[in-house]
C-alpha cells in the first residue's frame, strides 16, 4: 500500500476496478483546510485521461511494476509490436495503450513497464525526446519570421508536427515526445 506521499510521475495505481498510471500531480496545501493531491490519471487499459484528487494521508493500491528495454519493430494497423532486448521474445500492445505511437520510428528502443503478479504489458515510455528527418513541408517564405509563425510538417513516420518557417523538407527536427511538439533542428 502506498500513499499520497509516495505519489510521482510513472506511479501504477489499482483504482475504480481498472489499473491507471500517473501522468501528472500537484501537491495542494490551501491555507484553510486540508492538504490534498490533484492528479492526471491514465488508464493502461483503455488509454482514458482522468482527473482525480486524493486527500492527503489518502491510501493507494499501488501495483508492482517491472521495466524492460523493448525494441518497435513494425505496426500492423492497430497492433504494434515489440522485442525485448535481452532475451529476444516479442510482445503486441494496442495502439490505445502507446502515449504517442506516430513518432515512433522502427528499430526505437523504449521502455515497457510490466505487471509483476501477471506478466502483463502496461504502457510504454518513450525517451523525451526523438530525432525525425521531415518528408513533407511548405517552403518558408523569405522575410515572414518576425512572428512565432509555425506551419505543419510531416516527418518520416507520418506524423504531422508544427514547425517553425525555417524547417524544409529534409531537416532533422528533435520533437519532444510527452507533447509531440517541435523542440529544435539538429544540425548534423
Amino acid at each position: 500500500m502506498a500513499t499520497t506521499s509516495d505519489i510521482r510521475n510513472g506511479l501504477c495505481i489499482r483504482y475504480n476496478h481498472d489499473i491507471f498510471k500517473i501522468i501528472e500531480f500537484l501537491h495542494v496545501k490551501p491555507g484553510k483546510g486540508p492538504a490534498f493531491v490533484r492528479t492526471k490519471l491514465k488508464s493502461v487499459t483503455t488509454g482514458k485521461v482522468i482527473d482525480n484528487t486524493f486527500s492527503a494521508g489518502h491510501k493507494l493500491d499501488d501495483v508492482r511494476v517491472e521495466t524492460h528495454k523493448f525494441q518497435y519493430l513494425y505496426n500492423e494497423g492497430e497492433t504494434f509490436h515489440f522485442m525485448n532486448t535481452e532475451d529476444y521474445s516479442q510482445i503486441e500492445l494496442q495502439k490505445n495503450t502507446l502515449d504517442n505511437p506516430g513518432l515512433m520510428k522502427e528499430g526505437e528502443v523504449v521502455t515497457v513497464l510490466i505487471n509483476s503478479e501477471d506478466g502483463m504489458p502496461l504502457s510504454v515510455d518513450m525517451p523525451a525526446s526523438v530525432i525525425l528527418e521531415v518528408t513533407a513541408t511548405e517552403p518558408g517564405v523569405k522575410g515572414n519570421t518576425a512572428t512565432n509563425a509555425t506551419k505543419p510538417a510531416t516527418v518520416e513516420t507520418g506524423a504531422t508536427v508544427n514547425v517553425p518557417l525555417f524547417i524544409n523538407e529534409g531537416d532533422k527536427i528533435k520533437i519532444e515526445t510527452e507533447k509531440g511538439t517541435y523542440k529544435e533542428r539538429v544540425k548534423e
